[in-house]
Protein backbone atom coordinates (compact mmCIF):
# COMPACT_ATOMS: atom_id res chain seq x y z
CA UNK A 1 0.00 0.00 0.00
CA UNK A 2 2.62 2.24 0.57
CA UNK A 3 5.34 2.12 -2.12
CA UNK A 4 9.21 2.66 -1.82
CA UNK A 5 8.85 6.11 -3.55
CA UNK A 6 6.10 7.65 -0.70
CA UNK A 7 8.98 7.51 1.65
CA UNK A 8 10.89 10.74 0.92
CA UNK A 9 7.18 11.96 0.91
CA UNK A 10 6.31 11.16 4.26
CA UNK A 11 9.49 11.83 5.50
CA UNK A 12 9.29 15.48 4.09
CA UNK A 13 5.97 15.45 6.01
CA UNK A 14 7.09 14.21 9.24
CA UNK A 15 4.55 11.20 8.62
CA UNK A 16 4.72 7.20 9.98
CA UNK A 17 3.25 4.57 7.75
CA UNK A 18 1.34 3.53 10.79
CA UNK A 19 0.00 6.73 10.74
CA UNK A 20 -1.22 6.06 7.32
CA UNK A 21 -2.72 2.97 8.19
CA UNK A 22 -4.52 4.13 11.11
CA UNK A 23 -5.96 6.84 8.74
CA UNK A 24 -6.87 4.32 6.23
CA UNK A 25 -8.81 2.33 9.23
CA UNK A 26 -11.00 5.68 9.73
CA UNK A 27 -11.69 5.28 6.42
CA UNK A 28 -13.42 1.94 6.38
CA UNK A 29 -14.52 1.53 10.01
CA UNK A 30 -15.80 5.65 9.90
CA UNK A 31 -16.63 7.60 13.67
CA UNK A 32 -18.68 6.31 16.10
CA UNK A 33 -21.32 9.18 17.22
CA UNK A 34 -21.30 9.96 20.26
CA UNK A 35 -23.56 8.91 23.00
CA UNK A 36 -25.62 11.60 24.51
CA UNK A 37 -27.40 12.19 27.73
CA UNK A 38 -28.93 15.30 26.88
CA UNK A 39 -28.24 18.59 25.81
CA UNK A 40 -27.06 21.20 27.90
CA UNK A 41 -28.95 24.04 29.24
CA UNK A 42 -29.23 26.61 31.31
CA UNK A 43 -29.30 25.10 34.79
CA UNK A 44 -27.89 21.50 33.41
CA UNK A 45 -24.59 22.18 32.21
CA UNK A 46 -24.99 26.39 31.23
CA UNK A 47 -24.51 29.23 34.11
CA UNK A 48 -26.42 31.66 33.52
CA UNK A 49 -25.37 34.59 35.98
CA UNK A 50 -26.70 37.12 37.89
CA UNK A 51 -24.77 40.81 38.21
CA UNK A 52 -23.45 40.28 41.15
CA UNK A 53 -21.79 37.12 40.36
CA UNK A 54 -20.67 38.95 36.93
CA UNK A 55 -19.09 41.53 39.10
CA UNK A 56 -17.10 39.23 41.28
CA UNK A 57 -15.50 37.34 38.47
CA UNK A 58 -14.62 40.64 36.63
CA UNK A 59 -12.66 41.50 39.84
CA UNK A 60 -11.62 38.04 39.70
CA UNK A 61 -9.85 38.29 36.24
CA UNK A 62 -8.60 42.00 37.29
CA UNK A 63 -6.80 40.54 40.25
CA UNK A 64 -5.47 37.81 38.57
CA UNK A 65 -4.03 40.10 35.60
CA UNK A 66 -1.76 41.44 38.36
CA UNK A 67 0.25 38.56 39.08
CA UNK A 68 2.94 36.97 37.21
CA UNK A 69 1.02 35.15 35.23
CA UNK A 70 1.24 34.94 31.11
CA UNK A 71 -1.98 35.40 29.36
CA UNK A 72 -2.27 34.82 25.88
CA UNK A 73 -4.92 35.33 22.81
CA UNK A 74 -4.87 32.20 20.43
CA UNK A 75 -6.28 33.22 16.56
CA UNK A 76 -6.88 30.97 14.01
CA UNK A 77 -6.33 33.24 10.83
CA UNK A 78 -5.32 30.79 7.89
CA UNK A 79 -9.02 30.79 6.70
CA UNK A 80 -9.32 32.15 3.16
CA UNK A 81 -11.64 34.82 2.35
CA UNK A 82 -12.63 32.67 -0.76
CA UNK A 83 -16.07 31.93 0.44
CA UNK A 84 -17.42 35.03 1.76
CA UNK A 85 -17.08 36.26 -1.84
CA UNK A 86 -18.86 32.63 -3.39
CA UNK A 87 -22.00 34.62 -4.60
CA UNK A 88 -20.20 37.48 -6.21
CA UNK A 89 -17.69 34.55 -7.91
CA UNK A 90 -20.66 32.91 -9.02
CA UNK A 91 -22.09 36.72 -10.61
CA UNK A 92 -18.67 36.98 -12.25
CA UNK A 93 -19.02 33.77 -14.00
CA UNK A 94 -22.75 33.87 -14.94
CA UNK A 95 -24.32 35.02 -17.76
CA UNK A 96 -25.84 38.48 -16.44
CA UNK A 97 -24.14 41.27 -16.32
CA UNK A 98 -26.64 43.34 -14.04
CA UNK A 99 -27.21 42.16 -10.38
CA UNK A 100 -30.00 39.78 -9.88
CA UNK A 101 -30.19 37.95 -7.13
CA UNK A 102 -31.38 40.12 -3.93
CA UNK A 103 -27.39 38.96 -2.42
CA UNK A 104 -26.05 41.02 -5.78
CA UNK A 105 -28.23 43.87 -5.50
CA UNK A 106 -27.79 44.25 -2.01
CA UNK A 107 -24.01 44.72 -2.50
CA UNK A 108 -24.44 46.71 -5.17
CA UNK A 109 -26.50 49.29 -3.90
CA UNK A 110 -24.74 49.62 -0.59
CA UNK A 111 -20.84 49.47 -1.43
CA UNK A 112 -20.44 52.17 -0.79
CA UNK A 113 -20.78 51.23 3.41
CA UNK A 114 -18.21 48.75 2.68
CA UNK A 115 -14.48 49.23 4.94
CA UNK A 116 -12.38 48.19 1.63
CA UNK A 117 -14.79 51.21 -0.81
CA UNK A 118 -11.98 53.67 -1.33
CA UNK A 119 -9.18 51.15 -1.51
CA UNK A 120 -11.33 49.15 -4.58
CA UNK A 121 -12.77 52.81 -5.82
CA UNK A 122 -9.44 53.81 -6.51
CA UNK A 123 -8.40 50.22 -8.58
CA UNK A 124 -10.79 50.76 -10.92
CA UNK A 125 -9.90 54.26 -11.78
CA UNK A 126 -6.44 52.68 -12.11
CA UNK A 127 -7.33 50.19 -13.96
CA UNK A 128 -10.69 51.47 -16.04
CA UNK A 129 -9.93 54.99 -16.13
CA UNK A 130 -14.06 55.43 -13.74
CA UNK A 131 -14.70 55.05 -10.26
CA UNK A 132 -17.68 52.82 -8.86
CA UNK A 133 -20.57 55.30 -10.00
CA UNK A 134 -19.06 55.72 -13.37
CA UNK A 135 -19.04 51.97 -13.74
CA UNK A 136 -22.37 51.17 -12.15
CA UNK A 137 -24.20 54.05 -14.56
CA UNK A 138 -22.34 52.35 -17.63
CA UNK A 139 -23.48 48.43 -16.09
CA UNK A 140 -20.54 47.63 -15.90
CA UNK A 141 -20.99 45.68 -12.88
CA UNK A 142 -18.81 42.74 -13.35
CA UNK A 143 -15.30 45.10 -13.59
CA UNK A 144 -16.08 46.06 -10.12
CA UNK A 145 -16.39 42.80 -8.90
CA UNK A 146 -12.87 41.84 -10.75
CA UNK A 147 -11.32 44.48 -9.25
CA UNK A 148 -12.57 43.49 -6.10
CA UNK A 149 -11.33 39.66 -6.00
CA UNK A 150 -8.66 39.50 -8.78
CA UNK A 151 -4.62 39.71 -8.90
CA UNK A 152 -5.22 42.64 -10.69
CA UNK A 153 -7.17 44.79 -8.17
CA UNK A 154 -7.46 44.26 -4.47
CA UNK A 155 -7.28 40.12 -4.91
CA UNK A 156 -9.60 39.89 -1.86
CA UNK A 157 -10.69 36.43 -3.31
CA UNK A 158 -7.48 35.13 -2.38
CA UNK A 159 -6.47 36.77 0.70
CA UNK A 160 -7.28 35.72 3.91
CA UNK A 161 -9.99 37.07 6.11
CA UNK A 162 -8.05 38.45 8.52
CA UNK A 163 -6.51 40.94 6.15
CA UNK A 164 -9.32 42.57 4.49
CA UNK A 165 -10.57 45.81 5.56
CA UNK A 166 -13.79 45.25 7.99
CA UNK A 167 -14.41 48.27 9.66
CA UNK A 168 -14.50 51.96 8.99
CA UNK A 169 -13.51 54.93 11.50
CA UNK A 170 -13.12 58.24 11.32
CA UNK A 171 -8.91 57.69 10.74
CA UNK A 172 -8.35 54.51 10.20
CA UNK A 173 -9.87 51.50 8.35
CA UNK A 174 -9.41 47.95 10.57
CA UNK A 175 -9.11 44.64 9.78
CA UNK A 176 -9.76 41.38 11.77
CA UNK A 177 -5.76 41.50 12.59
CA UNK A 178 -6.09 44.96 14.28
CA UNK A 179 -9.21 44.41 15.67
CA UNK A 180 -7.51 41.20 17.77
CA UNK A 181 -5.10 44.08 18.72
CA UNK A 182 -7.48 46.09 20.44
CA UNK A 183 -9.26 43.29 22.50
CA UNK A 184 -6.45 41.96 23.34
CA UNK A 185 -5.17 45.32 24.54
CA UNK A 186 -8.46 45.56 26.82
CA UNK A 187 -9.22 42.38 28.15
CA UNK A 188 -5.77 40.66 28.10
CA UNK A 189 -2.85 42.66 29.29
CA UNK A 190 -1.03 42.06 32.41
CA UNK A 191 0.46 43.99 34.94
CA UNK A 192 3.93 45.17 32.85
CA UNK A 193 1.43 46.36 29.87
CA UNK A 194 2.26 43.14 27.72
CA UNK A 195 -0.52 42.11 25.64
CA UNK A 196 0.79 38.31 23.80
CA UNK A 197 -1.25 37.03 20.62
CA UNK A 198 -0.65 34.24 18.55
CA UNK A 199 -2.09 33.87 14.81
CA UNK A 200 -1.95 30.69 12.95
CA UNK A 201 -1.66 31.50 9.30
CA UNK A 202 -1.42 29.48 6.27
CA UNK A 203 2.37 29.26 4.67
CA UNK A 204 1.37 31.60 1.82
CA UNK A 205 -0.01 34.29 3.42
CA UNK A 206 2.59 34.40 6.44
CA UNK A 207 4.47 37.37 5.13
CA UNK A 208 1.50 39.42 3.99
CA UNK A 209 0.41 38.81 7.67
CA UNK A 210 3.81 39.80 9.40
CA UNK A 211 4.11 42.94 6.78
CA UNK A 212 0.66 44.14 8.16
CA UNK A 213 1.20 44.01 11.91
CA UNK A 214 5.14 45.91 10.89
CA UNK A 215 2.89 48.61 9.69
CA UNK A 216 0.28 49.16 12.04
CA UNK A 217 1.89 47.73 15.34
CA UNK A 218 3.46 50.85 16.56
CA UNK A 219 0.75 52.43 16.38
CA UNK A 220 -1.84 50.25 18.38
CA UNK A 221 0.89 50.12 20.99
CA UNK A 222 1.11 54.19 21.31
CA UNK A 223 -2.76 54.34 21.51
CA UNK A 224 -2.92 51.78 24.14
CA UNK A 225 -0.16 52.15 25.93
CA UNK A 226 1.24 48.56 25.78
CA UNK A 227 3.56 46.57 24.52
CA UNK A 228 2.80 43.55 21.90
CA UNK A 229 4.05 40.28 21.06
CA UNK A 230 2.82 38.65 18.60
CA UNK A 231 3.78 35.49 16.64
CA UNK A 232 2.87 33.38 13.94
CA UNK A 233 2.99 29.59 13.06
CA UNK A 234 1.88 27.50 10.39
CA UNK A 235 -0.64 24.81 10.59
CA UNK A 236 2.37 21.49 10.65
CA UNK A 237 2.67 19.04 7.60
CA UNK A 238 2.86 16.40 10.12
CA UNK A 239 -1.01 17.00 10.89
CA UNK A 240 -1.82 16.30 6.83
CA UNK A 241 -4.21 13.44 6.86
CA UNK A 242 -4.35 10.99 3.77
CA UNK A 243 -7.07 10.86 1.02
CA UNK A 244 -8.44 7.93 0.22
CA UNK A 245 -10.29 7.06 -2.92
CA UNK A 246 -13.80 4.99 -2.78
CA UNK A 247 -12.49 1.54 -2.15
CA UNK A 248 -10.52 3.27 1.14
CA UNK A 249 -7.48 2.65 -0.64
CA UNK A 250 -4.50 5.84 -0.60
CA UNK A 251 -5.47 8.74 -3.30
CA UNK A 252 -3.02 8.79 -5.53
CA UNK A 253 -2.47 11.79 -8.53
CA UNK A 254 0.00 10.97 -11.30
CA UNK A 255 1.60 8.28 -8.77
CA UNK A 256 1.90 10.10 -5.71
CA UNK A 257 -0.09 10.33 -2.30
CA UNK A 258 -2.20 13.18 -1.89
CA UNK A 259 -2.35 14.67 1.51
CA UNK A 260 -5.21 17.34 2.75
CA UNK A 261 -5.11 19.65 5.84
CA UNK A 262 -6.27 17.84 8.81
CA UNK A 263 -8.54 20.58 10.05
CA UNK A 264 -8.70 23.14 12.53
CA UNK A 265 -8.41 20.19 14.81
CA UNK A 266 -4.78 20.18 13.85
CA UNK A 267 -4.04 23.27 15.56
CA UNK A 268 -3.75 21.49 18.93
CA UNK A 269 -0.37 20.93 18.39
CA UNK A 270 0.28 24.64 17.55
CA UNK A 271 -1.57 25.55 21.03
CA UNK A 272 0.59 22.85 22.49
CA UNK A 273 3.64 24.37 21.40
CA UNK A 274 2.95 28.02 23.34
CA UNK A 275 4.12 28.78 26.60
CA UNK A 276 0.85 30.59 28.51
CA UNK A 277 -0.65 30.11 31.85
CA UNK A 278 -4.05 31.45 30.26
CA UNK A 279 -4.89 31.11 26.43
CA UNK A 280 -7.85 32.82 24.76
CA UNK A 281 -9.08 30.95 22.00
CA UNK A 282 -11.47 33.11 19.32
CA UNK A 283 -11.82 33.26 15.50
CA UNK A 284 -9.99 35.93 13.47
CA UNK A 285 -13.72 36.83 11.81
CA UNK A 286 -15.78 37.10 14.99
CA UNK A 287 -15.03 41.43 15.52
CA UNK A 288 -16.94 44.19 16.03
CA UNK A 289 -16.65 48.28 16.13
CA UNK A 290 -15.09 49.57 19.01
CA UNK A 291 -19.19 51.39 19.39
CA UNK A 292 -19.98 47.84 20.44
CA UNK A 293 -16.56 45.99 21.99
CA UNK A 294 -18.43 47.04 25.34
CA UNK A 295 -20.08 43.53 25.77
CA UNK A 296 -17.18 41.19 24.37
CA UNK A 297 -14.83 43.29 26.74
CA UNK A 298 -17.29 42.23 29.55
CA UNK A 299 -18.24 38.54 28.73
CA UNK A 300 -14.37 37.97 28.32
CA UNK A 301 -13.49 39.29 31.35
CA UNK A 302 -16.53 36.78 32.72
CA UNK A 303 -15.01 33.72 31.46
CA UNK A 304 -11.84 34.12 32.20
CA UNK A 305 -12.78 35.11 35.59
CA UNK A 306 -14.65 32.05 35.87
CA UNK A 307 -11.87 29.88 34.80
CA UNK A 308 -9.93 31.19 37.31
CA UNK A 309 -12.18 30.82 40.49
CA UNK A 310 -12.53 27.50 39.26
CA UNK A 311 -9.07 26.70 39.11
CA UNK A 312 -7.61 27.87 41.33
CA UNK A 313 -10.30 25.85 43.82
CA UNK A 314 -9.24 22.87 41.55
CA UNK A 315 -5.23 23.32 42.37
CA UNK A 316 -6.08 23.88 46.02
CA UNK A 317 -7.77 20.97 46.58
CA UNK A 318 -5.13 18.73 44.53
CA UNK A 319 -2.67 19.87 47.16
CA UNK A 320 -4.68 18.63 49.66
CA UNK A 321 -5.28 15.19 47.80
CA UNK A 322 -1.22 15.05 48.06
CA UNK A 323 -1.79 13.96 51.62
CA UNK A 324 -2.59 9.92 51.55
CA UNK A 325 -4.33 10.43 54.79
CA UNK A 326 -6.86 12.58 53.54
CA UNK A 327 -10.16 11.86 55.59
CA UNK A 328 -13.48 10.56 53.70
CA UNK A 329 -15.48 14.03 55.08
CA UNK A 330 -12.42 16.18 52.89
CA UNK A 331 -13.04 13.43 49.63
CA UNK A 332 -16.43 13.86 49.71
CA UNK A 333 -16.28 17.46 49.33
CA UNK A 334 -14.04 17.19 47.05
CA UNK A 335 -15.85 14.56 44.74
CA UNK A 336 -19.36 17.08 44.87
CA UNK A 337 -16.73 19.73 43.79
CA UNK A 338 -15.70 17.30 40.58
CA UNK A 339 -19.66 16.66 39.74
CA UNK A 340 -21.45 19.71 40.61
CA UNK A 341 -18.82 22.69 39.62
CA UNK A 342 -16.30 20.86 36.81
CA UNK A 343 -19.42 18.58 35.16
CA UNK A 344 -17.85 15.39 36.13
CA UNK A 345 -20.49 12.85 36.65
CA UNK A 346 -19.94 9.10 37.80
CA UNK A 347 -22.82 6.97 38.20
CA UNK A 348 -20.34 4.80 39.89
CA UNK A 349 -18.45 7.31 42.36
CA UNK A 350 -20.28 5.87 45.62
CA UNK A 351 -18.74 2.91 44.93
CA UNK A 352 -15.46 4.50 45.39
CA UNK A 353 -13.41 5.34 48.72
CA UNK A 354 -10.38 6.12 50.21
CA UNK A 355 -7.18 5.37 47.84
CA UNK A 356 -9.45 4.60 44.54
CA UNK A 357 -11.81 7.42 45.52
CA UNK A 358 -8.88 9.75 46.04
CA UNK A 359 -7.19 8.57 42.50
CA UNK A 360 -10.10 9.16 40.51
CA UNK A 361 -9.99 12.91 41.90
CA UNK A 362 -6.56 13.81 41.38
CA UNK A 363 -6.94 12.13 37.95
CA UNK A 364 -10.32 14.23 36.90
CA UNK A 365 -9.16 17.72 38.41
CA UNK A 366 -5.38 17.63 37.52
CA UNK A 367 -6.46 18.03 33.66
CA UNK A 368 -6.51 21.20 31.16
CA UNK A 369 -9.13 23.67 31.96
CA UNK A 370 -11.40 25.35 29.52
CA UNK A 371 -14.69 27.82 29.95
CA UNK A 372 -16.79 28.17 27.03
CA UNK A 373 -19.40 30.93 26.16
CA UNK A 374 -22.32 29.63 25.12
CA UNK A 375 -25.24 31.61 22.94
CA UNK A 376 -28.84 30.63 22.87
CA UNK A 377 -29.44 29.48 19.56
CA UNK A 378 -31.20 31.68 17.36
CA UNK A 379 -30.76 30.15 14.12
CA UNK A 380 -30.99 26.28 12.77
CA UNK A 381 -30.38 23.42 15.55
CA UNK A 382 -26.76 21.78 15.22
CA UNK A 383 -23.76 20.88 16.85
CA UNK A 384 -23.52 22.43 20.61
CA UNK A 385 -23.28 22.01 24.33
CA UNK A 386 -24.23 18.36 25.32
CA UNK A 387 -23.72 15.76 27.93
CA UNK A 388 -22.00 13.08 26.72
CA UNK A 389 -20.91 9.69 27.91
CA UNK A 390 -16.78 9.11 27.89
CA UNK A 391 -14.70 6.32 26.86
CA UNK A 392 -14.54 5.95 30.85
CA UNK A 393 -18.10 5.54 31.55
CA UNK A 394 -18.38 9.04 32.98
CA UNK A 395 -20.17 11.79 31.75
CA UNK A 396 -19.13 15.07 30.66
CA UNK A 397 -19.28 18.22 28.94
CA UNK A 398 -18.64 18.60 25.28
CA UNK A 399 -19.06 20.11 22.49
CA UNK A 400 -20.57 18.36 18.92
CA UNK A 401 -21.00 18.69 15.48
CA UNK A 402 -23.87 17.67 14.16
CA UNK A 403 -21.88 15.15 12.11
CA UNK A 404 -21.29 13.65 15.47
CA UNK A 405 -24.66 12.84 16.28
CA UNK A 406 -26.84 9.81 15.45
CA UNK A 407 -29.74 11.74 13.44
CA UNK A 408 -30.87 8.74 12.62
CA UNK A 409 -31.84 8.04 16.23
CA UNK A 410 -34.62 9.78 17.03
CA UNK A 411 -34.01 9.95 20.52
CA UNK A 412 -30.53 11.74 19.81
CA UNK A 413 -32.20 13.92 16.70
CA UNK A 414 -34.57 15.39 19.22
CA UNK A 415 -31.56 16.04 21.67
CA UNK A 416 -30.05 18.05 19.06
CA UNK A 417 -33.28 19.92 17.75
CA UNK A 418 -34.10 20.58 21.28
CA UNK A 419 -30.94 21.90 22.20
CA UNK A 420 -30.94 26.04 23.35
CA UNK A 421 -27.19 27.07 22.80
CA UNK A 422 -24.62 26.78 20.55
CA UNK A 423 -20.76 27.42 20.61
CA UNK A 424 -19.47 31.24 18.68
CA UNK A 425 -15.82 29.44 19.73
CA UNK A 426 -15.69 31.74 22.81
CA UNK A 427 -13.34 29.60 24.90
CA UNK A 428 -10.78 30.60 27.29
CA UNK A 429 -8.17 27.98 28.96
CA UNK A 430 -6.29 27.01 31.83
CA UNK A 431 -3.29 24.75 30.33
CA UNK A 432 -0.70 24.38 33.05
CA UNK A 433 -1.10 22.29 36.36
CA UNK A 434 -1.13 22.89 39.85
CA UNK A 435 2.52 23.01 40.19
CA UNK A 436 2.79 25.29 36.80
CA UNK A 437 3.65 22.14 34.47
CA UNK A 438 2.88 22.69 31.21
CA UNK A 439 0.04 19.72 30.34
CA UNK A 440 0.77 17.88 27.28
CA UNK A 441 -2.46 19.04 25.52
CA UNK A 442 -2.49 15.73 22.92
CA UNK A 443 -2.72 13.27 25.73
CA UNK A 444 -6.49 14.75 26.18
CA UNK A 445 -7.18 13.70 22.61
CA UNK A 446 -10.15 11.74 21.80
CA UNK A 447 -8.87 10.24 18.61
CA UNK A 448 -12.45 8.69 17.71
CA UNK A 449 -14.02 12.22 16.67
CA UNK A 450 -13.38 12.96 13.62
CA UNK A 451 -15.20 13.46 10.60
CA UNK A 452 -14.51 12.49 7.02
CA UNK A 453 -16.15 13.93 3.94
CA UNK A 454 -16.50 13.67 0.47
CA UNK A 455 -14.34 15.81 -2.00
CA UNK A 456 -13.05 15.90 -5.71
CA UNK A 457 -9.86 16.32 -6.91
CA UNK A 458 -9.27 16.64 -10.81
CA UNK A 459 -12.81 15.16 -11.49
CA UNK A 460 -12.36 12.20 -8.97
CA UNK A 461 -14.30 11.29 -6.12
CA UNK A 462 -12.17 11.40 -2.54
CA UNK A 463 -12.57 10.88 0.53
CA UNK A 464 -10.69 13.80 3.21
CA UNK A 465 -10.26 12.85 6.96
CA UNK A 466 -10.29 15.51 9.59
CA UNK A 467 -9.22 15.28 13.29
CA UNK A 468 -10.93 15.86 16.18
CA UNK A 469 -12.10 19.66 16.04
CA UNK A 470 -10.05 21.93 18.11
CA UNK A 471 -12.98 22.60 20.60
CA UNK A 472 -14.74 19.38 19.93
CA UNK A 473 -12.78 16.45 20.04
CA UNK A 474 -9.18 17.39 20.76
CA UNK A 475 -10.43 18.73 24.31
CA UNK A 476 -12.31 15.78 24.78
CA UNK A 477 -11.22 14.74 28.55
CA UNK A 478 -10.46 18.33 29.59
CA UNK A 479 -12.77 20.07 32.13
CA UNK A 480 -15.50 21.89 31.00
CA UNK A 481 -17.54 24.35 31.74
CA UNK A 482 -19.85 26.33 29.45
CA UNK A 483 -21.35 29.60 30.62
CA UNK A 484 -24.25 31.72 28.85
CA UNK A 485 -23.06 34.62 26.97
CA UNK A 486 -25.51 37.43 24.99
CA UNK A 487 -25.43 37.00 21.34
CA UNK A 488 -24.04 40.33 20.78
CA UNK A 489 -20.76 38.79 21.60
CA UNK A 490 -20.75 35.98 17.87
CA UNK A 491 -20.82 38.74 15.16
CA UNK A 492 -18.65 36.41 12.39
CA UNK A 493 -18.53 37.27 8.40
CA UNK A 494 -19.55 34.62 6.87
CA UNK A 495 -19.96 36.22 3.61
CA UNK A 496 -19.24 39.66 2.25
CA UNK A 497 -22.44 41.09 3.03
CA UNK A 498 -22.20 40.47 6.78
CA UNK A 499 -19.99 43.78 6.57
CA UNK A 500 -23.39 45.47 6.40
CA UNK A 501 -25.21 44.76 9.31
CA UNK A 502 -25.25 47.10 12.21
CA UNK A 503 -22.70 45.09 14.15
CA UNK A 504 -20.19 45.93 11.94
CA UNK A 505 -21.00 49.52 11.13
Amino acid sequence: MIQPNDEMLLQKKGISAQQIEEQLNCFKSGFPYLVIRSSASVGNGIIRVNETELQTYLNEWGKYLTTNARVLKFVPASGAASRMFKDLFSFLDGDSDLPVTGFEKKFFDEIERFAFYDDLNAVCKTNNGKDIPELKKSNSYKEIVANLLQEKGLNYGSLPKGLLKFHSYKDDKRTPLLEHLVEGAVYASTISGEVNIHFTVSKEHRQLFEKHLVENLSKYEKRFGVKYNVSFSEQKPSTDTIAADADNNPFREEGELVFRPGGHGALIENLNDLDADIIFIKNIDNVVPDALKDATITYKKLIAGVLVHYQQQAFAYLKELENEKISDAKLTVIAQFCEKKLNNHNENIKSLSGIRLREYLIGKLNRPIRVCGMVKNVGEPGGGPFLTVNPDGTVSLQILESSQIDTNNADDKEKMQNSTHFNPVDLVCGVKDYKSRKFNLLKYVDKNTGFISSKSKSGKELKALELPGLWNGAMSDWNTIFVEVPIETFNPVKTVNDLLRKEHQ
